[in-house]
């Protein structure tokens, strides 16, 4: 916190001198977009690897049967895009000091999403993968509520509602 300390000179004029104060919650915030910042920069690195490395896995095709290639490859992309959604979740904290629901919710919807495709490729048990199912069928539903009753959505409706209705 900032506070100031009021000078009155000869002629009546005020003027202020700004005193520091230490802050913790200031060093706090500072701290923690720092390390954010420094995750976000780790998160773009992988982002640009993942995508070379998937990149690369297509001269595979020359080799394998690209059945097995381009799953992998699909695999690959979905992982990247739970990064992207990783990435805008946190880019969601630095700017707003907050972080949605629906951001969390949407980045682990593309984790099962990825898991319940590779279960898929994989074949085999279907118990997994009907278990893998039902937690995006949960994750689906909560995703709906945050959306359908978001207090920020609730604020900005009764914003643009005439006051005499």
């Amino acid at each position: 916190m900032l506070a100031f300390e009021t000078i009155r000179l000869f002629d009546g004029e005020v003027i202020g001198r700004r005193l520091s104060h230490f802050d913790p919650l200031e060093v706090w915030n500072k701290g923690m977009k720092g390390v954010l910042s420094l995750v976000m920069l780790i998160l773009l690195t992988a982002l640009t690897g993942g995508a070379l490395k998937t990149l690369w896995e297509i001269r595979l095709l020359i080799d394998h049967p690209a059945e097995v290639v381009l799953r992998q490859v699909i695999v690959n992309t979905l992982m990247l895009l739970a990064l992207v959604e990783v990435f805008k979740t946190t880019a969601t904290y630095v700017r707003e000091g907050r972080v949605k629901v629906t951001f969390i919710v949407d980045t682990i919807l593309v984790v099962m999403l990825t898991e319940v495709i590779s279960q898929w490729f994989k074949g085999g048990d279907w118990q997994p993968l009907i278990a893998l199912l039902g937690i995006l069928l949960i994750l689906s539903i909560v995703r709906i509520t945050a959306v359908r009753w978001s207090p920020t959505l609730r604020i900005r409706t009764q914003d643009t509602v005439p006051a005499d209705l």
